[in-house]
């Protein structure tokens, strides 16, 4: 059974717990973390660019000159895309860009992304993160003791202190087990949990 060393926020070693080989010690499966990345980032994207075609610009229908006995090649419309202020052709719709993943292999990329994890020496776990008050200063200190660049915070219940100390921290990001995704772990790198959110986890993706 796989085991991690358990530290208090002054990285001193309080413990040790085993942790479930179903979740952190399964194979990494490289392409559902690709997968499961492409869908997060395409279902965040808006979709929402337009443009308005000759048929949505304002103005007249009228045509500019007479059909024959100009020279010149006939015209509709001054709302033609040729036309300064006409309408744009073949231009960019609005569209919905959203993919899906079924549940079973979204909790395999997460098994896979938090066992990637585990193996690197990627992973930390804290037998809690309290702060007395809102002090970056105190939570950056917290994290520089642990020696890593991005951290990825993940706590078992709401705690304002830890979170309003980081907001304003680069390279962090503080979240709940409930809102654990493959793209965030991979971004961050380095993933710190509170004992209490790893069981939560656990028991989340446990089948």
């Amino acid at each position: 059974m796989a085991t991690i060393d358990i530290y208090d926020i002054d990285k001193n070693k309080v413990g040790e717990m085993d942790l479930n080989d179903e979740v952190f010690n399964v194979e990494v499966k490289e392409y559902l973390l690709h997968e499961a990345v492409k869908v997060q980032l395409a279902n965040r994207r808006a979709g929402t660019v337009a443009v308005k075609n000759r048929s949505a610009v304002a103005g007249s229908g009228k045509k500019p000159f007479r059909q024959k006995g100009t020279g010149q090649a006939r015209q509709g419309c001054r709302r033609a895309p040729q036309y300064p202020g006409g309408g744009v052709a073949f231009g960019p719709k609005p569209k919905v860009y959203n993919l899906g993943m079924n549940k079973k292999a979204r909790k395999a990329a997460i098994k896979s992304a938090l066992s990637y994890l585990y193996k690197e020496n990627q992973m930390t776990v804290l037998n809690s993160f309290e702060l007395e008050n809102i002090s970056t200063k105190r939570f950056v200190q917290v994290l520089h003791g642990f020696d890593k660049e991005k951290y990825l915070v993940v706590l078992d219940q709401e705690n304002k202190n830890v979170e309003l100390s980081a907001r304003n921290v680069k390279h962090v990001k503080v979240m709940n087990p409930d809102s654990l995704n493959v793209y965030d772990m991979l971004r961050y790198k380095h993933i710190i949990f509170t004992e209490a959110a790893v069981r939560k986890v656990e028991g989340a993706l446990q089948p």
